[in-house]
């Protein structure tokens, strides 16, 4: 993947995430995907002490994302329980014969 296709993938990611936050409620539920794929493997993740556990949140661990130049760490946080949803799948990176893909995760039904 070129420089040029990162850069691209990473203003689109950000605009569609833009435009998901100022829909009205009932579009919020769209989702949107962009495929980034790198050839740079992401650093050892970072040892993140997890606090206590808090009801009605998941704590999401932090991870590795691209900035269109190199990885740059995101911190843990947590995620509100969804209704309906019966995990919430953390983001991370994974390897293939492309090179490294990110999966952005997001709570699964």
């Amino acid at each position: 993947m070129t420089y040029k296709n990162i850069v691209l993938a990473v203003l689109l990611a950000t605009s569609a995430a833009s435009a998901v936050l100022m829909a009205p409620a009932a579009q919020a539920q769209a989702r949107t995907s962009v495929d980034i794929r790198i050839g740079t493997p992401p650093p050892p993740p970072r040892y993140e002490r997890a606090p206590p556990p808090r009801g009605g949140y998941v704590w999401a661990p932090g991870y590795w994302a691209w900035n269109g130049h190199r990885h740059v760490w995101v911190g843990g946080h947590w995620e509100r329980v969804r209704r309906g949803y019966h995990r919430y799948a953390p983001p991370g990176w994974h390897q293939d014969p492309d090179g490294w893909r990110f999966n952005r995760g997001g709570w699964e039904r």
